[in-house]
């Protein structure tokens, strides 16, 4: 490891899961790396919802995930439409999800990133956490470190891993102005109970977890969700709402009282009886995919994970997390060529383009590039979750009359709330996913 206050191979900006990946292979590989957090810790400021999928980053890491604070892998996946005073689950429990090697896991991203950086530094990596990085330096016209602290750290390459409202992406001029429909507010809580408690009340055994997402009538109409992970010894709830969506709210509507109204349904009440609230965060994430990401290279510059729009809502799974790492494994290898050609100018560095481009990562991003106006359509949050819960409950009625007939109930419920233009539209654009 070179003198730090020299200059860097490599300076990293934020100590996320795109930061630590970058900075792991390139450490790794002899590179003198700096990464610079604004947290106490790595981790600290890191906020998820907290589930990720290993199958698409599996190989990148072949050492680190037998021995990674992962929490529970997850074999029951339920989706949950609330209306005003019902809500259906649907709920798949599969074997394929209880066989190793799992395919996702539940996790604490404090606890996570913590280890992570570890490891990081093991390599060689220099981690200095509790700093804001104010400014980036030029020379020519191209990025040539940083400012932090008012002092200039200069590098070959500043890495981008600030989060989703990057500053270094805007300072470099790679982010245009933002919309607020590309973006939400995420709020979640970490409620801790009993191990055997939450094992029982979610019939799990052993460290066999439960991902649920809701949508309906907790977001009031708006844009978003629900969703609630099962940890070891704690649940992670939370409630994701649009930017746009509370912003055309009059007044303006708070996230707040969505979250302790969400709580305090029948069907989440029982669930965290008992609990204890050890954690809180807020924080903003991207709704936008493919259309809200900057672009993700300039001289001397690469952007990763969320502070280059990697995230994705594909309305059944959220992803975000394993974007991050492939994202910062890929910018490592991009500076690692950059470095052996000693160029480190904008045409060299779009090598990192090339290679998302090619990977899982821009790929799922195009294919769900017509996710954002299916969720900005209000029917999913309002007509659609009463139509399928006042079916359901009709069904499942019994009056003190005969019985009709099930093929005249649910054409009678079809008839009269879904033959529509407007539905007939919703369906088309459901096709295109």
């Amino acid at each position: 490891m070179g003198d730090c206050t020299d200059k860097m191979d490599v300076i990293v900006v934020g100590a996320g899961l795109a930061g630590l990946s970058t900075a792991y292979f390139l450490a790794d590989a002899g590179l003198d790396v700096l990464v610079v957090e604004r947290g106490d810790f790595p981790g600290s400021k890191n906020v998820t919802g907290g589930r990720i999928y290993l199958n698409p980053v599996r190989d990148l890491f072949p050492d680190l995930w037998e021995q990674a604070p992962l929490e529970r892998h997850v074999t029951r996946e339920r989706l949950t439409m609330m209306a005003r005073e019902s809500a259906t689950t649907v709920e798949l429990q599969s074997e394929r999800f209880n066989r190793q090697p799992y395919h996702s896991y539940t996790i604490l991203r404090a606890k996570f990133d913590r280890w992570f950086a570890d490891r990081v530094a093991e390599k060689g990596a220099f981690l200095i956490p509790k700093n804001k990085v104010d400014d980036l330096v030029f020379e020519g016209g191209r990025v040539a470190g940083i400012v932090a602290d008012g002092d200039e750290i200069h590098a070959d390459v500043v890495v981008a891993a600030d989060g989703i409202l990057s500053l270094m992406a805007e300072k470099a001029g790679l982010r245009e102005k933002q919309q607020p429909r590309h973006f939400a507010v995420s709020m979640k809580e970490v409620i801790e109970l009993p191990r055997q408690t939450i094992e029982d009340r979610f019939n799990l055994e052993g460290d066999q977890g439960l991902a649920q997402l809701f949508f309906g009538e907790l977001t009031q109409g708006m844009m978003g969700g629900g969703f609630l992970y099962t940890n070891l010894e704690s649940i992670s709830l939370g409630l994701v709402v649009g930017v746009e969506s509370l912003m055309e709210r009059d007044p303006l509507q708070e996230v707040h009282p969505l979250m302790e109204a969400f709580k305090e349904r029948p069907e989440i009440r029982v669930l965290l009886e008992g609990g204890e609230v050890v954690e809180y965060s807020a924080h903003v994430i991207t709704e936008g995919g493919i259309h809200a990401m900057p672009k993700l290279f300039s001289d001397g510059m690469l952007v990763v994970g969320d502070a280059a729009g990697l995230g994705l809502n594909m309305l059944m799974t959220i992803r975000g997390m394993e974007y991050a790492l492939a994202s910062g494994a890929m910018a490592a290898q991009a500076i690692q060529r950059a470095k052996e050609k000693g160029d480190f100018s904008a045409s060299t560095l779009a090598y990192y383009e090339e290679l998302l481009k090619d990977s899982f990562v821009l790929k799922d991003m195009h294919t769900f590039r017509h996710a954002l106006n299916i969720l900005e359509n209000p029917r999913l949050f309002n007509l659609y979750p009463q139509v399928v819960c006042d079916l359901f409950e009709k069904l499942m009625w019994i009056d003190s009359g005969p019985k009709e007939g099930l093929f005249s109930i649910v054409f009678g419920e079809v008839r009269s709330k879904l033959l529509s233009f407007s539905v007939l539209r919703d369906v088309l654009s459901f096709c295109k996913m």
